[in-house]
């Protein structure tokens, strides 16, 4: 049970940290690009960062649903993805808390602040500055339509997330087959 503990411990800070290097690095790249555009590709790049979380949160619950028995028949012929496909599997927590935790939050979080921003050039552009009504107006207005777009993609996602489970993370694994054997990436564990 100890060796058990201590994995789970060492799992969560490796995550935690992983979870502050990957949100600086999100932080920072979404700030100075959304600095330098206008607000419609702002916008534009918000709803991609809640596309990204929405994605990434159906992965997760995916794995979790997902029966690895139709994988191994698979695997056995050499299908392409298919050996991924049982390691995301066999790895379902470890997978769930990395999509869902790690990138489905960091989404959020970056399309907050990415939100803010085009607020302030919103609000900027029509002639109004920080604090004013049309600012507290259109940011209302913008969280409100981010926040619904979150929740409305997460719980769509989550219906095919269990309900396509097999095809979702047989994707997954092809995908994550290709970045492995052709870019050189370790993405999954090797057992």
């Amino acid at each position: 049970m100890k060796s058990h503990v201590k994995r789970s411990i060492k799992f969560s800070l490796t995550i935690a940290v992983i979870t502050f290097v990957l949100a600086a690095i999100f932080s920072i790249i979404s700030s100075s690009i959304l600095s330098g555009v206008i607000w419609i590709i702002g916008l534009l790049l918000v709803f991609m960062i809640v596309f990204v979380g929405v994605v990434f949160d159906m992965l997760g619950i995916a794995s979790t649903a997902a029966d690895e028995a139709p994988f191994h028949a698979m695997a056995a012929e050499k299908v392409t993805g298919a050996k991924e496909a049982v390691i995301i599997i066999r790895n379902a927590d470890r997978f769930a808390s990395f999509c869902n935790d790690v990138i489905g939050d960091i989404s959020g979080i970056v399309s907050g602040t990415a939100s803010a921003i085009v607020v302030l050039q919103m609000a900027n552009l029509l002639g109004h500055g920080e604090g004013s009504t049309v600012q507290i107006t259109i940011s209302v207005l913008l969280t409100s339509v981010v926040a619904a777009i979150t929740v409305g993609g997460k719980a769509l996602g989550k219906f095919f997330a269990i309900n396509a489970s097999t095809s979702i993370i047989f994707f997954a694994g092809k995908v994550i087959s290709v970045i492995e054997n052709k870019l050189k990436i370790r993405i999954l564990p090797k057992n």
